[in-house]
C-alpha cells in the first residue's frame, strides 16, 4: 500500500462495531462482487455500524444498497447479497483478500510472514 493511501486510511474516523473486545468487520465471501475491496473511495465501508446492524437483523439487500448509495454515492455494493459480518479481537492487524469477488480475512498474527 502506498504512503499516501496508508494515510489516507489512518487519518480516517472509522466508526466500529465493538463487543466483548471484538470488532465487527464485513466482507463477501462468495464470488461475484467484494465489498471492502471493490471500494478504495470509503475503505471505511469495511466497519459501518448500521451495515453491521442490518445484516445482523436480515435486513434485504435491496434496503442495505439504499442506505450506502445515501451514504457513499461513489461506491459499488454488488456484494451485498452475500455480506457477513466476521468478528476479530481489537487492535489485529488484518487484510482483506479477495480473488474474483470473493473476500477472506488474513491475520497477521496467525499468517507465516518472511523476512528478507
Amino acid at each position: 500500500m502506498s504512503g499516501w493511501r496508508k494515510r489516507q486510511i489512518e487519518d480516517l474516523k472509522m466508526e466500529k462495531v465493538v463487543r466483548s473486545g471484538l470488532v465487527a468487520i464485513l466482507i463477501s465471501p462468495d464470488f461475484g462482487a467484494g465489498w471492502s475491496t471493490w471500494n478504495p473511495t470509503c475503505p471505511e465501508i469495511i466497519f459501518d455500524p448500521v451495515v453491521v446492524g442490518m445484516v445482523e437483523d436480515g435486513t434485504n439487500p435491496e434496503t442495505i444498497t439504499a442506505y450506502c448509495e445515501a451514504k457513499y454515492p461513489d461506491g459499488y455494493f454488488g456484494g451485498v447479497t452475500d455480506l457477513e459480518v466476521k468478528w476479530i479481537p481489537v487492535g489485529t492487524q488484518f487484510r482483506v483478500h479477495e480473488y474474483d469477488g470473493s473476500e477472506t480475512l488474513e491475520l497477521k498474527d496467525v499468517l507465516p510472514w518472511m523476512t528478507a
